[in-house]
Order: structure tokens, then sequence, then C-alpha cells
């Protein structure tokens, strides 16, 4: 068995976190000399199947991308997948610009290749290079605000479907008929 402990977030730079830069939305607009710089503060760390990623309820201190594997984000008091994310996906994103704690689990479904950036990283990235950092920001904000849009369609439509179901007379999901 891998130890759990091999490459507890040492520095990256390796030529698949290149390869994995190039194919993540949030870093899309980062020349290559850009990309390049991320690379030296980004964190790489393996994690095996089953393995906690962060816990719902800790702190949140940074966010990840998937260079390999899968990862479920799961709500630990229902321990419901909320969704499965795979190769490029990024997750964890909101510890960057705000101190709070995680709201659901992270785990690996299968053995996974994780880079990370933490907020101390990006603060010191936005202190040396603020143009580069400014852009990661905005590549943020633009995420955060799209993820926040789907977020309020799926709402949106699940309200529909209960409203729905009401105005037909069978009782609304998780409500016991009267």
């Amino acid at each position: 068995m891998q130890s759990l402990w091999r490459n507890v977030f040492g520095p990256g730079g390796s030529s698949d976190a290149e390869d994995v830069l190039g194919d993540v939305r949030l870093f899309e607009e980062l020349g290559a000399r850009e990309r390049d710089v991320l690379l030296r503060v980004l964190h790489r760390r393996e994690y095996v199947a089953g393995e906690s990623v962060f816990v719902q309820g800790e702190p949140g201190l940074g966010m990840y991308v998937i260079a390999s594997g899968l990862v479920s984000i799961q709500n630990e008091n229902t321990g419901r997948e909320l969704v499965e994310l795979g190769d490029g996906d990024v997750f964890g994103e909101i510890a960057l610009l705000n101190e709070v704690i995680r709201t659901a689990t992270a785990r690996a479904k299968t053995d996974c290749t994780l880079y990370s950036l933490f907020q101390p990283d990006l603060h010191g990235l936005l202190e040396r290079n603020p143009r580069l950092g400014v852009k990661i920001l905005l590549g943020l904000a633009r995420m955060v605000g799209l993820r926040l849009v789907e977020v309020s369609e799926e709402l949106d439509a699940h309200m529909r479907r209960a409203e729905a179901t009401e105005a037909a007379g069978a009782p609304s999901e998780g409500h016991a008929p009267a």
C-alpha cells in the first residue's frame, strides 16, 4: 500500500501539472509564462481511494485541481453524494476567497493526483505578481459566478416541480399527505 503521507503537499511543477493547467478553465486566460509561475506555488499530492481530501466542518485552506482520478463531494450528514468530479475539475475554490468552514467532504473515489493552491500561496502570488494574481482572482470570480447561476437554476427547477406537484394535488417531495 502506498503511504498516505507520500508527497504530502510537496511543491508541484511537473509536466503533468502543465498539462492539467492547460485544460482547466479557471486558468485559460493565463499565458505559458504565467502558468509556469503558478506551477511554482502549486502543491502536488497523491490520494488513495477512500482517503478524505477534506472533511465537512473543517476550516477551508485552499482549492484543488484533479490531475487524475475521481473525487466525490459528499454531505457528511446524509451520506449523499452531491457530485462526482474528474480530471481537470476544480473544487474547494471558495476557501481561496474567504476563510470558511467546508460545507461538504471531498473524498477520493479512485487513486488520485491533485494539485492544490492554498490561500497563503495566492496572497504571496498577489504580492509578487499582482497582474497574475488578479487574473487568477477574476477566473475564480467567473467560476464562482457560473456555479451560483447553475445552483440557482437547479433550485428554481426544483421549486417549479414542487409547485406543479402541489397544484396537481399530489403531495410534494418530502411532504406527507395531509
